[in-house]
């Protein structure tokens, strides 16, 4: 037969297979952030008693990687759940050799790029040419980088055209899925035994493709999790009918020995290929000098260099990025309070450069202190699998209503109702009334971090993500990056007396200044007990109402017993009631913090917005199948800047013209109060924290993620191109 009439024979097979009766089968991508997904048909049909070759397609995104069937020491097996007609029935996937990502100590086998995971499906003798069969398959990909891990849940499905004849190569993945089968790990003759010694597991293996001499560099991996050390250096020698290499044994098999075989894949240069060693000694003839620790370990050590190297990138960005958000958490509106204490204390110690020092490393230590602290707190509570995120601390009403009466307190101290510290005089002795010296400095560090938690700054968002899946060590690391950040405007003040002389010198002004900046306290103060309502409802915020009119009571007599005794007398009378109304005001809020919380409380009530319902992920996927784009607002009462968003962007006549327009519909998750799945969606993009805005779009497989601080043109552009008007 001439070229020609071949060449004219294949694009008649071709042609029939996409236009004609039974055409090539049909599949749509599948999308999220972090990875594509298909079902690929290696052949263009499938004839009837014939077993067809359906791969699952992953396209994964720079940066990210699935998993082997072994995933190594940590991550999860790409995991696939079936839905065919009777008759059909698809088979297990065939593992394409994996790629060594080493990370932190750490070792997984898994894949990047482009990969296709081939599965054999058994066609009916009974299905009947020129139909399709509709196949489905529900993927779990577990997709991690070098920060995250994130289980991405994909359905596919493709229709599988029934033809009789043989059937060419599907066109598009054809000759890919072939490659894949064609270079698979598979048995190949080969015998193989591994016996422990001396603390090691020695493997030894002969016969089939491993005879004839050194065909360089080896490694294997097995089936099965903690059978051997997967971090740890493979080394051995080739022999004139095999090879041996020595393994570190991994956890169960340091405890429990060896229980039966050792399967797995074999990989050499020759090609990769299944074994299964059995218990026993050494195979004859696999012992020589080849040194297999060289290549083989340092193609791992190469690999775990550049991992590790990219964990170190990752440690240093997520440094920088922190040190960066702390120093933009000092404009945002929920530190707005603790810079009048910061102002108050600065301009006490303006013209003291030794008490300015004290007070800016005592500021820091403070910061750092308590940064440390909560990460501690963080860090624990997630390891022991509670689903908790950035300003955790404010989703807790006992938190919320100490936290009221302590800024209640602090602001009584700046209005000059009482004083703190022995040594200082009353309002017309001229110092600023303030918490004294070091201790002082360092509360207001402290109070600064515990005010700041309701806000996530620009760059916050990567490093507090990525602090959260890195070892613990790194990640105090990123959470003290960020204490340096919030804290070093103030240190550097303190520190540079040139900017501390151009301060005006102390005089009667200060205590103006003192009295001005104990307002914007008690407007922390009365947002506190705002959110605690919206978390309890009105009868615990009531009880609350009342212990803080205690507190402020018993700071004033306080106040009058200081004043007695600085006139000589001892003012025991006003000190004793002093001190029994303060512990009613501490029995008042304990009693308003533990009653349960009523209906209504922490409601949409008054939310401000677009008219909205509760976030949830069916209703996202409900709004989406109707062809409606979608808005989320992750969001919570004790978040400042959620509510400048909320009161500004959200409420603008253009928004509202664009969410009419679109036909988009407003989700909110409220985070007021503590809830598991709006916090393991945060997780899923990245976020420990609110505010989070998604956009989502009809016919894409992820949402937008909008900034944190939003402006009206942000939202209307998105949901415009969400929308398509």
């Amino acid at each position: 037969m001439s070229p020609f009439a071949r060449i004219l024979i294949a694009a008649a097979l071709w042609l029939a297979a996409l236009v004609g009766t039974g055409s090539a089968a049909v599949a749509q991508p599948q999308r999220t952030e972090r990875i594509e997904a298909e079902l690929a048909a290696m052949s263009a049909w499938a004839a009837p008693g014939s077993t067809a070759v359906i791969a699952v397609k992953q396209t994964i995104q720079p940066g990210w990687h699935t998993y082997w069937r072994n995933p190594g020491d940590s991550g999860g097996p790409t995991a696939l759940t079936w839905t065919t007609p009777p008759g059909v029935e698809a088979g297990e996937i065939v593992w394409p050799l994996p790629e060594r990502q080493r990370l932190s100590g750490l070792m997984n086998y898994g894949y990047s790029g482009e990969v296709y995971l081939p599965v054999p499906v058994a066609i009916p003798a009974t299905a009947r040419a020129g139909t399709s069969l509709p196949l489905t398959v529900k993927a779990l990909f577990f997709v991690c980088s070098d920060e995250m891990c994130v289980p991405d849940e994909l359905t596919l499905s493709l229709d599988l055209p029934v033809r009789e004849g043989a059937a060419p190569p599907d066109p598009r993945h054809g000759a890919a899925i072939e490659r894949v089968l064609e270079t698979a790990p598979r048995p190949a003759g080969i015998e193989a035994r591994i016996v422990m010694e001396n603390g090691a597991l020695v493997l030894s293996a002969t016969g089939g493709p491993l005879a004839g001499g050194d065909p360089g560099p080896a490694y294997f991996f097995p089936f099965e999790g903690g059978v051997i050390d997967h971090a740890a250096a493979q080394t051995g020698g080739w022999g004139p009918q095999g090879l041996t290499l020595r393994l570190a044994p991994g956890g169960t098999t340091r405890s429990d020995g060896l229980t039966g075989p050792v399967a797995g894949v074999l990989a050499t240069a020759r090609g990769a290929f299944e074994i299964r060693a059995e218990q026993g000694t050494a195979l004859a003839g696999t012992s020589g000098s080849g040194d297999l620790a060289a290549a083989p370990d340092a193609g791992a050590a190469a690999d775990g260099a550049a991992a590790e190297g990219g964990g170190l990138a990752v440690f240093a960005q997520a440094m920088l990025f922190a040190v960066l958000g702390g120093l933009i958490l000092n404009l945002m509106p929920c530190v707005f309070p603790i810079l009048a204490m910061k102002a108050a204390a600065l301009a006490a110690s303006a013209h003291d450069a030794r008490h300015a020092r004290r007070d800016g490393l005592a500021f820091l230590a403070g910061v750092l202190t308590t940064f440390l602290l909560l990460a501690g707190a963080l860090l624990t509570l997630r390891a022991a699998g509670e689903a908790v995120g950035w300003g955790f601390q404010l989703q807790s009403p006992p938190v919320m209503a100490g936290l009221a009466l302590l800024m209640l307190a602090v602001a009584l101290n700046l209005s000059g109702v009482f004083h703190v510290g022995a040594g200082l005089q009353g309002a017309g002795s001229g110092p600023l009334a303030r918490l004294p010296g070091g201790a002082g400095a360092f509360l207001t560090g402290m109070l600064a971090v515990v005010v700041a938690a309701p806000c996530t700054a620009p760059f916050m968002a990567f490093a507090l993500g990525a602090a959260l899946v890195m070892p613990w060590p790194m990640a105090l690391m990123v959470f003290l990056g960020l204490g340096l950040g919030l804290a070093l405007p103030y240190v550097a003040v303190s520190l540079t007396p040139g900017l501390l002389a151009r301060l005006p010198k102390p005089g009667p002004w200060m205590e103006r200044l003192k009295g001005l900046l104990a307002f914007p306290l008690y407007a922390t103060a009365l947002w506190l007990a705002w959110v605690f309502g919206r978390q309890t409802g009105a009868d615990p915020l009531g009880l609350l109402f009342g212990a803080g009119v205690l507190m402020a009571l018993g700071l004033w007599l306080t106040g009058q017993g200081q004043s007695e005794r600085m006139a000589g007398r001892r003012g025991v009378l006003h000190l004793a009631a002093a001190v029994l109304v303060l512990l009613l005001a501490v029995g008042t809020m304990v009693m308003a913090a533990r009653m349960p919380a009523q209906a209504g409380g922490a409601t949409e009530t008054g939310r401000a917005g677009p008219a909205s319902a509760p976030w949830s992920p069916a209703a996202v996927e409900a709004a989406l199948a109707e062809g409606r784009p979608v808005l989320v607002n992750f969001t919570a009462d004790w978040c400042v800047t959620c509510k400048i968003n909320e009161r500004t962007a959200l409420t603008s006549p253009r928004v509202a013209a664009a969410m009419e327009q679109s036909g988009a519909v407003y989700l909110v998750g409220d985070w007021t109060r503590r809830d598991d799945a709006i916090t393991a969606e945060l997780q899923r993009h990245g976020r420990s924290g609110v505010p989070l805005y998604l956009v989502y779009s009809p016919g894409s497989a992820g949402p937008r993620i909008l900034p944190q601080l939003l402006t009206e043109g942000v939202v209307v552009e998105a949901l415009k191109e969400a929308g398509t008007f």
